[in-house]
């Protein structure tokens, strides 16, 4: 983990951000977020806040969990290095969402949601990229909690953005733009936070302290056979869909930045 932490300094450096290390202990070990800011103009009170994990499950060599959104992560910090927005941009790159720390006082991404409140920080938007590059378009390759299935694609090739239902508008909205700018298919969807799946990334920590948050994946282990898995290598990541779907991910954050979407 320390080289992948790094490693992303370093790349993020590279772009010409300023990283910052929020470092804390977790199990007698010293961890470290990884936070870099564009600050924003008319609107810089008001922050977007785009993360995603950069640890992995233990003997997984996270390919897709979560070296996929990671890479997401890097390039659209590398995009809004050179283009500010309205609002105020932080890109975070968060340590310990995998277990033993999952949804626990160590996870990184909770420690961060807090550190915001406690400095009363105007989060008006979260996105959590997570597990986001694996696709299957045949029929029956994705599943999904009972009964959601009945109402959703039986086939894996779309990007999702799920939230709770405190985060339904900014559901509707991410799922909205990324329609109508991005020529790949997309499903949106708030729910109960208790049905499985929906808390299952960073964005769970900023429910947890009240701010909205909106996990942008390829729903993991309801699609992705290698979840948590030592096969979990970088042939299962179709990079080609991935880089599309980058594409869309800019025109959310550029409506984010203006400040349009609904809080």
């Amino acid at each position: 983990m320390v080289l992948a932490r790094d490693y992303l300094a370093a790349a993020l450096t590279d772009a010409g951000l300023v990283v910052r290390a929020q470092g804390f202990d977790a199990h007698g070990v010293r961890v470290e977020n990884l936070v870099t800011e564009v600050p924003g103009s008319a609107r810089a009170d008001e922050i977007v806040v785009v993360g995603a994990h950069y640890d992995s499950a233990e003997g997984c060599p996270a390919a897709n969990d979560n070296a996929s959104g990671v890479a997401v992560l890097l390039e659209l910090a590398r995009t809004f290095a050179l283009e500010p927005q309205r609002r105020t941009l932080r890109f975070v790159a968060f340590v310990n969402e995998e277990p033993p720390n999952f949804q626990t006082e160590t996870m990184g991404s909770l420690v961060y949601a807090k550190a915001c409140r406690a400095n009363g920080d105007r989060v008006t938007a979260m996105l959590s990229l997570e597990t986001m590059g694996y696709f299957d378009d045949r029929d029956g390759s994705q599943q999904y909690p009972f009964p959601f299935g009945l109402f959703y694609p039986s086939t894996g090739d779309f990007i999702a953005f799920v939230g709770n239902f405190s985060s339904r508008s900014q559901v509707r909205r991410a799922t909205q733009v990324f329609r109508e700018t991005t020529a790949f298919p997309a499903e949106g969807a708030a729910l109960p936070g208790s049905v499985p799946g929906v808390g299952w990334s960073d964005h769970w920590a900023f429910w947890e302290v009240g701010y909205p948050g909106v996990m942008v994946t390829d729903t993991a282990p309801f699609r992705y056979p290698h979840y948590h898995l030592a096969s979990d290598t970088p042939d299962r990541v179709d990079f080609l869909r991935l880089a599309r779907v980058v594409g869309g991910m800019r025109e959310i954050i550029r409506d984010l930045g203006r400040g349009v979407a609904v809080n």
